[in-house]
């Protein structure tokens, strides 16, 4: 099966067609400046690239250019969407609704907008590729991988902070936690590269990079991680401050 990937932002669109029998990445490119001046696909499929600039208002139009090349007889690697199983798409905040990635329908579409004010830059963006997808994949199974979802197994004691509960009942002021998708992955990595189980075993996972974060995790379930409300909280990083005494500002 070829499973589709692809992450949108508020003016671009990432994606990699992968083959799944054998995990190869077939292709994979970026349209950047959707619905700005200058706009653009960048596309490489092996040691085959292109370029292409031209006009893209808005993410649908972005969609369609996507789906274009990877059936381009020269640089595209399908002959027709039907050969596309499914299309997985990256989304920032899931809240506490979502433990595991779900198939998207109106009550998954519906909750990702309730978290819009808890990802006010992503979850938007996030949504917008999902439903141009849609548009112009009809019938292909579009699949919601959260962010937020692997941290959603904390007790109470690791998620709560030490405010009014009211905070977490009214505004859903809680730690949830990122980088869920690579926690989730290393964390069974560790155990396929020991040749163990999950289970009984306690693993620190470290996500290293311009955004960091550390989990803990218990039984291969999470049950803390540094980060909180937002990416901010944990660890310093090349943009963000990390956990800072509120004194401090």
């Amino acid at each position: 099966m070829k499973i589709l990937v692809v992450n949108a932002g508020s003016s671009s669109l990432k994606y990699q067609l992968i083959d799944m029998d054998g995990e190869k990445e077939l292709a994979k490119g970026l349209v950047e400046r959707i619905g700005i001046e200058g706009s653009r696909l960048k596309h490489s499929a092996g040691e085959k690239k292109t370029e292409i600039a031209e006009k893209i208002p808005d993410h649908e139009a972005a969609a369609q250019l996507m789906l274009k090349i990877l059936q381009d007889p020269e640089f595209g690697v399908i002959r027709s969407t039907d050969e596309i199983g499914a299309v997985g798409h990256r989304v920032l905040h899931g809240g506490s609704a979502f433990t595991a990635s779900v198939i998207v329908n109106d009550a998954a579409k519906q909750a990702i907008r309730d978290c819009f004010p808890l990802g006010p830059l992503h979850n938007p963006a996030n949504l917008m590729g999902i439903e141009a997808c849609e548009k112009v994949m009809k019938g292909t199974p579009q699949v919601a991988v959260f962010d937020t979802a692997f941290h959603q197994t904390m007790p109470p004691k690791a998620y709560m902070y030490g405010v009014p509960k009211m905070y977490e009942e009214k505004l859903h002021v809680r730690r949830y936690g990122f980088h869920g998708t690579s926690h989730r992955y290393v964390s069974r990595r560790v155990c396929d590269f020991l040749g163990v189980k999950p289970e009984g075993k306690r693993i620190i996972i470290a996500h290293l990079g311009n955004g960091s974060s550390l989990s803990a995790v218990k039984d291969g379930k999470c049950v803390d991680t540094s980060m909180g409300l937002t990416p901010l909280e944990g660890l310093l990083m090349g943009t963000r401050c990390g956990s800072c005494d509120p004194a401090v500002v």
